[in-house]
């Protein structure tokens, strides 16, 4: 059933007629509600509803349907508690002096744990009462007392709640059968009071077990495990028990699926400590959508999941609907571009990066965006100038971030800009002289433009910085091979490269020239065979070549 049928009267009748109408489903919702409060019935629920709703289409200006049929569509879990909240504003609004419209109007927004404003409504409801206030100053004090045993309770609300609960109990005195199903619920929550204390005064003191075993006790001997297995899943968590903790958040959920608060705590666990278990917490985040609060950062969260599943579609379309909502928000802009890029949707992920960069929030930030949007524009889409343009931006932004000093020197590399890969790669050596990947990418550029001297310091710093770097190793031994003609030197870092990566085709084909040059034919055979059996993986050279080189080492 639509949340929004309350506020779409259709009314087609003249005004006396209407009001007619108004009253006799107003009278049927009464009586079936009534019916419904005594059988228990579902039938009679939905009798009421249903009349309250015809009440309202008739009539939409009788307060009293809107949050009466609030409450009866959230019990039956027709509509989201904020829903009801703004049907109970909708009340208020109508008649601000109505008691039962505040008194609703807060009893929502308590579920909701937005107790100031519940608190207000409560006030609001206790000045309508006047003299015969002793429900709304009652619920009022529960209210403080349940905010006490959920957040930290400042001195005010202890005085509040005395004040309140004992000008409600003198005036609720001569009401014995309200005044015993109100002190039948207050004294639960005086037991919850109690433990609550007395296990936060232990966890102040570190007195973890001790606290542990207080909430143990508070779940055994109240009705309100809800709390305590909240409490407990929060010590397990700062005890660093994550199993423990994930668990007694999942306890609470059990009896109410719906606390907001528990959501969200179950929800970041399993993101932080279980990044394989995202079909849970994809269930949790989507049951927090039922609160219709920060749906935008919900959303957003889960685009993410979807991402870590692999499912393309869905996380685009989870970013779509955070944007919807936070159009102007650079962290959601980008990770919609990143979604796009992964769907190769390269123009709309452009897009989204030129958006989030636009928008700016931070230079550190901005800069690896940039970052990213310079690699669809390099890798992608084959426009260099582009490319090079937002690097250089991305570099004024953060001068610091190493990685696109080096993304702007591959591009220069990319395009044989010898003289700007150079030093685009000793800017990078400066900035981190401790990288060995800068050493690694100059050496490579002053190879190429016949700086042998200066490339062997490069790739020797580079493999001092980083002995296990195949990729250097291969490229030491190229010079020495191919510049220095010293192929025995140069096979020692070619079997290097190949101990530290037995994948490593290239390292084998050339481990196979250099055997060559020294005319170990059978060595040579040997590595040109296993750079044949590498290639049909890897893919990386062109394999009649090496079946050429094969062959010719036994011609006559």
């Amino acid at each position: 059933m639509s949340e929004q049928i309350l506020m779409q009267p259709t009314i087609t009748e003249n005004s006396s007629e209407k009001s007619k109408k108004a009253k006799m489903s107003l009278e049927k919702a009464r009586l079936a509600h009534e019916k419904y409060l005594i059988r228990q019935n579902n039938k009679d629920l939905q009798d009421a509803i249903n009349n309250y709703i015809d009440a309202v289409k008739y009539d939409p200006t009788i307060p009293e349907t809107y949050y009466r049929l609030a409450s009866l569509m959230w019990e039956q879990g027709q509509i989201s508690v904020n829903a009801a909240i703004d049907q109970c504003k909708t009340a208020v609004s109508l008649a601000p002096e109505n008691m039962n419209a505040h008194l609703y109007a807060g009893f929502f927004m308590k579920m909701a744990e937005k107790y100031p404003e519940a608190m207000d409504e409560f006030k609001s409801a206790v000045k309508m009462g006047k003299f015969n206030s002793a429900r709304p100053r009652l619920v009022l004090s529960q209210a403080i007392l349940q905010k006490i045993n959920s957040q930290e309770g400042e001195f005010k609300d202890y005085l509040q709640f005395g004040y309140y609960f004992l000008s409600g109990s003198v005036m609720l005195a001569w009401d014995r059968p309200s005044l015993k199903m109100f002190y039948k619920n207050l004294s639960d929550d005086i037991s919850v009071f109690t433990f609550n204390t007395v296990g936060k005064f232990l966890e102040k003191f570190k007195l973890y077990p001790a606290a542990e075993n207080i909430y143990k006790k508070a779940i055994m001997e109240t009705n309100h495990g809800e709390v305590f297995y909240n409490r407990m899943g929060d010590l397990a968590l700062k005890n660093e028990e994550i199993d423990l903790s994930a668990d007694c958040y999942r306890k609470v959920l059990e009896s109410n699926p719906i606390n907001r608060e528990v959501l969200i705590k179950l929800a970041t666990v399993l993101q932080t400590y279980y990044p394989e278990n995202t079909d849970e917490t994809i269930d949790c985040y989507e049951k927090l959508l039922e609160f219709d609060v920060d749906t935008a950062r919900i959303y957003y969260e889960l685009g993410h999941l979807y991402l870590r599943k692999e499912d393309k579609i869905n996380s685009i379309s989870a970013f779509k609907l955070a944007l919807e909502r936070d159009e102007e928000n650079p962290f959601f802009n980008n990770s919609l571009a990143y979604a796009y890029s992964k769907a190769e949707l390269y123009d709309d992920a452009i897009e989204h990066y030129q958006k989030a960069i636009a928008l700016n929030p931070d230079n550190e930030w901005t800069s690896i965006v940039c970052q990213a949007l310079g690699s669809i524009y390099a890798e992608c889409k084959g426009n260099m100038e582009a490319a090079i343009a937002t690097y250089q931006a991305g570099i004024i932004l953060d001068p610091k971030n190493y990685d696109l000093v080096i993304s702007l020197g591959d591009v220069y590399m990319a395009q044989y800009d010898l003289e700007n890969a150079i030093r685009t790669y000793c800017d990078a050596i400066t900035l981190c002289p401790d990288n060995y990947r800068g050493y690694s990418k100059a050496g490579i550029a002053l190879w190429e433009k016949d700086y042998l001297e200066e490339a062997l310091v490069a790739y020797h710093k580079s493999i001092e910085l980083n002995p296990e770097n195949a990729f250097s190793h291969n490229n030491l031994g190229i010079i020495y091979m191919d510049g220095l003609g010293d192929a025995e030197e140069a096979l020692e870092y070619f079997e290097q490269a190949i101990e530290l990566d037995e994948t490593y085709t290239l390292a084998y084909f050339n481990a196979g020239r250099a055997s060559q040059m020294m005319g170990f034919t059978n060595d040579a055979a040997h590595y040109y065979q296993m750079a044949l059996d590498m290639n049909s993986i890897t893919n990386e050279l062109d394999e009649d070549d090496i079946r050429e080189r094969l062959h010719k080492l036994f011609e006559v």
